[in-house]
């Protein structure tokens, strides 16, 4: 059943996944990059400030479907490694559950929740009604916002990277449309956006769930398969807790910055600061991408007990992780307003605030990419603990750079606290990984040199 190959070469390995995923989870993000382009156009500054403040609330639905799908696919890579398929359906139908509890317990929370969330980050007048409007639309269906985020990621952990990549296409496009109808065409606002991502989620839903009912599934299930098993949910949602409290305190890290931009600029500060996401956005996806395309063959090679196809892996997709996070960070500095210009209305403060951000809070952007892979590496190793005290430690260091950079450097200091914070926690977790390597006789360790030896 399992596609990898005695006889597959390791790099012929990696891209087989690592392409469908990085296309899988690029197209995933021009959701948001989408609604971004069409807000600037037609809504302005306001919009885009709104719809930043919305997402802190959003996201707690699309952290649920990072930690069932990086969970639960990470349990069903390493049931396949061992040949257990029985084991492996029982993991795929206890994600279908878990998706659907943990979904309800988030929109009761979000409802319950939405204007002290938007409040605490300094919203007010026009971007707080943009962003309740958005927030109150997408919490009508806010199951199919979890399920669109899990459900290509357990489809590519079945052997099949291009349906993932398909279904992902499919709802990018379905948005693209119906945000210049709703949007551009009805002038619905922040609210057809909220539409018209929802529907499309809708439909990458039902066409996830119901891939995994048909012929082209390895592990086709049946309405009958359908069980819950708390082992299997216990053992999912430990490996991808990490990867939960990663997206959650991403969006905590997106409140914190709106409130400090509030507070030491304006609306127009945080509209900025919405474009600098939307294209950091860009490359951060693209290399979770390459980290999730490697999680299949590393859980598969370490369930195998293959530890150096893990290494070989990793040693790849580490390599592309920085590559294309100094190439971005190079063309966004070469050319800073062509690519402010995809979200702006020509509105000129707004351009100069945005390129500013570029300087400041992009310049190390690559350490993202290796912190998200390192952190991924550690779940696909069944060493979710680890994965956990990396995520943990990205929050711990962060925050007294938020708090006490921008004292000392006004808003300049709210948009240096992220890659400085990178920086330091790199240094942090580099050793960790290099030590796990090493003890689990993934790699060999540096041979002693002369000079090491008369040293002692």
């Amino acid at each position: 059943m399992t596609t990898f190959h005695a006889d597959s070469s390791i790099t012929r390995t990696f891209w087989r996944y690592a392409i469908p995923s990085i296309a899988a989870m690029v197209v995933s993000g021009l959701y948001q990059i989408i609604d971004g382009i069409f807000v600037g156009h037609y809504i302005g500054f306001e919009g885009l400030a709104g719809i930043n403040m919305a997402w802190p609330a959003i996201c707690i639905l699309g952290a649920i479907g990072v930690m069932v799908g990086m969970g639960t696919g990470s349990v069903m890579s390493i049931y396949r490694g061992e040949n257990k398929l029985e084991k492996t359906k029982v993991a795929l139908t206890t994600g279908f559950w878990l998706l659907a509890i943990l979904s309800i317990i988030a929109i009761t929370c979000i409802v319950l929740l939405a204007k002290d969330i938007l409040l605490a980050q300094g919203a007010e007048g026009q971007n707080f009604a943009y962003a309740m409007d958005y927030i109150n639309v997408l919490m009508f269906g806010g199951f199919f916002t979890a399920c669109a985020t899990a459900l290509p990621m357990l489809v590519r952990n079945d052997e099949s990277p291009n349906v993932a990549t398909f279904l992902l296409v499919i709802g990018a496009l379905i948005n693209i449309v119906l945000d210049y109808v709703f949007i551009g065409v009805m002038g619905l606002g922040l609210s057809g956006a909220a539409l018209a991502t929802l529907l499309a989620q809708a439909c990458v839903t039902v066409l996830g769930i119901g891939y995994f009912f048909t012929q082209r599934s390895s592990i086709q299930i049946t309405s009958k398969e359908v069980l819950f098993s708390w082992n299997k949910a216990k053992q999912s949602l430990s490996l991808g807790s990490s990867a939960l409290v990663m997206y959650l305190y991403g969006s905590f890290v997106v409140a914190m910055h709106n409130a400090l931009m509030m507070h030491y600029g304006s609306a127009t500060t945080v509209g900025a600061y919405a474009i600098v996401g939307y294209l950091f956005m860009l490359y951060y996806l693209l290399a979770q991408g390459i980290a999730e395309g490697a999680q299949p063959p590393i859980s598969y090679y370490f369930g195998a007990r293959e530890n150096k196809k893990v290494y070989q892996i990793f040693k790849i997709a580490l390599k592309w992780v920085v590559i294309t996070g100094i190439g971005w960070v190079t063309i966004l500095n070469i050319s800073p307003e062509l690519t402010t210009a995809l979200f702006t209305n020509g509105d000129k403060a707004l351009i100069a605030e945005t390129i500013v951000g570029i300087r400041y809070h992009l310049f190390a952007m690559f350490l993202d990419g290796m912190i998200v892979l390192i952190t991924i590496y550690f779940l696909s190793v069944n060493e979710g603990k680890k994965a956990m005290v990396i995520s943990i430690s990205n929050i711990v260091i962060q925050l007294p750079f938020l708090l006490i950079l921008p004292k000392w450097f006004g808003i300049d200091g709210v948009w240096l606290a992220m890659p400085v914070s990178n920086i330091a926690l790199i240094i942090c977790i580099a050793p960790m990984v290099w030590n796990h390597l090493k003890t689990q006789k993934i790699i060999k360790p540096l041979p002693l040199t002369s000079t090491s030896v008369m040293s002692h």
